[in-house]
């Protein structure tokens, strides 16, 4: 990577990360206002409000590949809710971890937060703590381990995890447009490593040979002629995940379906832009969540089929459709469960303050950004006001059949089965 690569990759996090700050600081005074509610006839004279109130002390485990963002962006809505909160930046980066520790210390109040730095040791004793709400931005597996944690102490979770983002392209579209998108959602996410980039596509046989060529013209003027050379393309995380990601494609039933890209460099930890085409199902590389270049493309009879097979799955954190279709646009926010949905672009929901940000399912639980980010940190508190007039007789024993009946009027809420009840009760 590049001084400008790096530049340019931190500045989105920053910028992300002030726009957080800013909306939080300007719309603060409004979150924090109680809800009036509405209220019965059962309980009249009265009136109801919703008060939110701080949860406590919140644990936020934060993941490596967008360290900054993911880090600090839970904070600032879990302080805005007027809690604590303890950080644990994620060991994979760390020295972003070292950096947030020292600006943490130098900059912010360490009676409200506090940064811990480690890995599993540390994580394992945070965790053994007895906190008012945890969230970990991660995978399924150490999602599971987080939530068996949580369960000893009753502790709610929040879970920002991932899964098999899907790409539906339909024909009869911008394809330049759709493919540049595609392709900085994809590649330009840290080359794949991200929760919401694209994990496979999905588009008619007939229109599949189309789009690879866009892809592949794209990809080229993206990345150049060699990519593993490309200064914008960034190296997968360390060792570990490279052999993970080298296994996927080296599998048998895959290596062969692959028609673009599939260029790897160890020494460099680096492998170039890769797309599949009609790997088998019961693959490696379709039954787990990629997290980092590869691309396989699926191909159906007639778009519509796409949504049978992204529903047949696990649900995932993100799904995006291209299409100008009207109808299959209504089709796709009816039938498909994901996190969230975006329609004719990818990963730029997550830049909108105003939507929820998170999984459902097995790509997690509970969702943030913006006033969601203050609810998350909230208790949401009923509380109703009564005055000492309009007592009601009925309430108290000796019980009656008159005083049943008005009872049972007051909780219908009819009007006229408690003036009824009254009657008959007189």
């Amino acid at each position: 990577m590049t001084l400008i690569h790096i530049t340019t990759w931190f500045s989105l996090q920053i910028s992300l990360l002030k726009a957080s700050c800013t909306n939080t600081i300007k719309e603060l005074h409004n979150w924090m206002k109680p809800d009036k509610v509405k209220t019965s006839v059962t309980v009249f004279p009265a009136s109801a409000e919703i008060v939110p109130e701080p949860l406590g002390v919140i644990l936020v485990i934060s993941a490596w590949n967008y360290p900054f963002l993911l880090s600090l962006q839970p904070i600032v809505g879990a302080i805005a809710a007027g809690n604590a909160a303890v950080l644990k930046p994620s060991e994979l980066a760390p020295a972003t971890s070292s950096l947030l520790l020292k600006l943490v210390e130098r900059y912010m109040d360490n009676s409200a937060i506090k940064v811990v730095e480690g890995a599993v040791e540390e994580t394992t004793a945070l965790l053994e703590q007895k906190w008012d709400k945890i969230m970990y931005t991660g995978n399924g597996r150490v999602g599971r381990i987080i939530m068996a944690a949580a369960a000893k102490h009753l502790t709610p979770v929040l879970l920002e995890l991932g899964g098999k983002c899907p790409v539906i392209v339909d024909s009869q579209i911008n394809l330049k447009v759709a493919t540049r998108r595609i392709i900085v959602g994809k590649w330009g996410c840290n080359n794949g490593q991200a929760c919401i980039a694209p994990d496979y596509i999905i588009t008619t046989k007939e229109y599949a040979p189309t789009l690879i060529d866009a892809l592949k013209a794209e990809l080229e003027k993206c990345y150049g002629k060699d990519p593993l050379e490309s200064k914008d393309l960034s190296r997968i995380v360390n060792s570990n995940h490279f052999s993970r990601l080298s296994k996927l494609l080296d599998e048998d039933k895959v290596s062969s379906m692959v028609v673009h890209g599939g260029l790897k460099d160890k020494s460099q930890l680096k492998i170039s832009p890769t797309i599949l085409l009609d790997v088998p199902e019961d693959s490696l590389i379709m039954s787990e969540e990629i997290f980092g270049p590869l691309l396989p493309i699926i191909t159906v009879e007639k778009v519509e089929d796409s949504f049978d097979i992204i529903n047949s799955r696990s649900k995932p954190l993100a799904a995006y459709l291209f299409t100008n279709n009207k109808k299959l646009k209504e089709n796709f926010v009816k039938s498909v469960s994901a996190g969230g949905l975006l329609i004719n672009d990818v990963a730029l929901h997550l830049a909108v303050d105003t939507l929820p940000f998170g999984g459902v399912g097995e790509s997690g639980t509970g969702a943030y950004h913006g006033k969601h980010s203050f609810d998350a940190f909230s208790h949401r508190k009923g509380v109703l006001y009564r005055s000492f007039f309009g007592d009601a007789p009925a309430r108290y024993p000796p019980y009656s059949q008159g005083k049943l009946n008005l009872l049972k009027a007051l909780l219908s809420g009819s009007l006229v089965r408690i003036a009824r009840a009254l009657l008959g009760w007189a």
